[in-house]
């Protein structure tokens, strides 16, 4: 049995591999070229597959991909080929979620006001805007492990909870309301926050248009932490400029780098991050050991963690 370890930064990661499973032998490889040569008889994959990578493997069963988004990963021969796939699902699951209540507490205190006044030494207390949060909704839109990690944060500041997810079948109970999909518009009328945690696919892509943002309330604020290309840039621009919604705070845009141009670098009411939500010390060691355990379970002959459903995308 081989592993093909394929891409940079990954040949530290061999000893541990073959510490967990000492019969398989381990190879790397980093240019295309030098892959196609050793994929040919490789069992397993770790790394971004190509078209010339996959038609040159003869007995492929499982990838494991390095990331945890697959909007770009997937190309026809891929779909239709048995080989299974894997992603890092969870290894963002404490610091994005971290991340989103950091927003929402910024916003529920004014904090991005009172940040912008400090560098201009401007003492106006009276006027900043308190949102209080055990009066207030926060609506949740893919209650993945991201989504959920979430809800447990905002829990505590006693929120009321409300969700929509295509195949989560259970409500935790920190949610008060689980919904499909088709309910997303109730949502945005009822929350006064809502976070954005969805991938991207065929029926997310530029799900954020002009009439979803007139859904929502205009005191309500928008986090988008999922992926950019969910929202229009357009849309959420004029949102905030014609006063639609109350603020915005996104890590991830439809346009990356944001332009310096942009005008939602200038809006007093929009906090960007510069799509580092994810950012740990610890994302390395995580994929290692999503990487390890699932190697565990194939030798094993064991189900493997976090299966891709490759038709839909994620």
């Amino acid at each position: 049995m081989k592993l093909l370890l394929y891409g940079r930064d990954v040949a530290s990661w061999v000893p541990a591999l073959r510490g967990i499973a000492p019969g398989v032998t381990i190879e790397t490889a980093q240019t295309e070229e030098e892959g196609k040569a050793k994929i040919a008889d490789a069992d397993a994959f770790f790394g971004t597959i190509t078209p010339d990578l996959l038609a040159s493997a003869r007995q492929l069963r499982w990838i494991q991909t390095p990331m945890a988004g697959l909007e770009r990963y997937f190309f026809p021969a891929l779909v239709e080929h048995p080989v299974v796939v894997t992603n890092m699902r969870g290894i963002f699951r404490d610091m994005i979620p971290d991340h989103v209540l950091c927003y929402i507490l910024c916003f529920a205190r004014d904090m991005h006001t009172a940040i912008r006044r400090q560098l201009e030494r401007n003492w106006a207390p009276r006027d900043l805007k308190v949102v209080h949060l055990p009066g207030a909704t926060l609506g949740i839109i893919g209650l993945g492990g991201i989504g959920y990690g979430v809800a447990q944060r905002a829990a505590p500041h006693g929120m009321r909870i409300i969700a929509v997810d295509p195949r989560l079948e259970d409500k935790p109970p920190e949610v008060a309301e689980l919904w499909r999909p088709e309910r997303l518009d109730d949502l945005l009328g009822q929350s006064d926050f809502i976070a954005l945690c969805a991938p991207e696919t065929p029926e997310t892509r530029g799900l954020f248009d002009a009439g979803k943002f007139a859904k929502m309330k205009p005191t309500a604020f928008f986090i988008n932490i999922g992926r950019g290309r969910v929202v229009k840039l357009d849309a959420i621009t004029a949102a905030l400029q014609e006063k639609k919604i109350a603020g915005a705070a996104l890590d991830v845009f439809e346009q990356e780098p944001l332009p310096a141009d942009h005008p939602l670098w200038g809006m007093d009411n929009v906090i960007i991050t510069p799509h580092s939500a994810g950012f740990s010390a610890h994302e390395g060691d995580r994929r290692l050991e999503v990487l390890g355990e699932n190697l565990r379970r194939f030798v094993a002959g064991e189900p493997l963690e976090n299966v891709v459903d490759k038709a839909a995308g994620y």
